[in-house]
């Protein structure tokens, strides 16, 4: 894939308030260049972003809609089982079932055309194991040897997830959604710098494909930068301001061909309020905070990524349905001046 013709093209996160995975499936073919399979939260417990990518991890269990890791059973069986199959890189293991993934099975089921890429989303392992707790409620992730079967079991999620996806296009991106990292450095996360490089890389590992990390808020963007990743997407509507403090790193970034999906279309209420002239403003603003600390314009646009700023799983349908469509008109638009 020519990173070139994906300049100004549209992207999503996954999440979509539908209940009907083949409505879901038609909106994301119908607005987005680069089609992602549709995450369900409001169709069941199980499409929840951090349930949807628990199936056999050691000690998991899902009770009365919570989800928690039994600590007080002996986990060195399912271990045991996990790092075997680490070890040996076996994807079954790592099967996403239809139960917990129904808008996945039916993506893949489509035929989706010849875009330039497909894409998929695993939760983040900063993120899930910082959700998920044991039975006391502490997070696994400052249990060090699951913090370590987090990311190991997500590196084989996310290597299922893009093994199946190229049955429909030789090119894929998957996207690594890390939220809590809009927490990283405050009190609220006790985590190291290099503990979240080490747990995120471990991940990514797994992706043989186009590599992207989502964050819908502030974060240290000089950690992300500095990863071995293809796509930075960030919440552009609300943040753009704080990407601007690492001009040296985005010029870094950029240098080595890294892309940037600028979330600019709000994923809410005030997407109501927003048109596609306002929000070119909004764009070629963002662009010039980075431009007036001397990166060049054009090497921004040639790199840029128009999507929402986040994902959409809350939102009412119609909501929903007026994020994306905007991002497509949004795209277009871009197209049409820069061409």
């Amino acid at each position: 894939m020519n990173k070139a013709d994906l300049s100004l093209r549209t992207l999503a996160g996954g999440s979509l308030p539908h209940t009907d995975p083949d409505a879901a499936c038609r909106l994301v073919l119908d607005t987005l260049d680069i089609p992602t399979w549709p995450q369900l939260p409001q169709l069941s417990f199980r499409e929840n972003m951090y349930v949807q990518f628990s199936e056999c991890f050691p000690g998991v269990v899902l009770a009365e809609e919570r989800i928690y890791v039994d600590r007080s059973k002996d986990l060195d069986p399912q271990l045991e089982q996990l790092y075997l199959a680490y070890l040996g890189d076996d994807l079954a293991y790592a099967t996403i079932h239809p139960e917990y993934a129904a808008g996945l099975h039916r993506f893949l089921r489509l035929d989706v055309g010849r875009p330039p890429a497909v894409k998929g989303q695993v939760t983040g392992p900063v993120s899930w194991g910082l959700t998920v707790v044991d039975q006391d409620r502490r997070p696994v992730l400052y249990d060090d040897i699951l913090a370590d079967a987090v990311a190991k079991h997500l590196r084989l999620k996310a290597a299922w997830m893009e093994r199946e996806l190229r049955r429909l296009s030789p090119e894929t991106i998957i996207f690594i959604d890390e939220p809590y990292m809009s927490s990283f450095g405050s009190a609220y996360i006790s985590l190291e710098r290099d503990q979240v490089i080490d747990l995120i890389t471990e991940v990514l590992a797994g992706i043989k494909g186009f590599k992207g990390v989502h964050c819908c808020g502030n974060t240290d963007w000089s950690l992300l930068l500095a990863m071995p990743i293809d796509i930075l997407h960030i919440d552009a509507y609300d943040y753009a301001e704080s990407l601007a403090l690492y001009p040296d790193q985005v010029q870094a970034f950029l240098a080595r061909g890294g892309l940037i999906g600028w979330g600019i279309v709000p994923a809410g209420d005030r997407v109501w309020e927003e048109t596609v002239a306002g929000l070119v403003d909004r764009f070629e603003a963002a662009l010039g905070l980075l431009a007036a600390k001397g990166l060049h314009h054009d090497d921004l646009l040639a790199a840029a990524l128009i999507s929402p700023s986040c994902g959409c799983g809350s939102l009412k349908v119609d909501t929903a349905e007026r994020v994306l469509r905007l991002t497509a008109e949004l795209s277009k638009a871009l197209r049409e001046r820069y061409d």
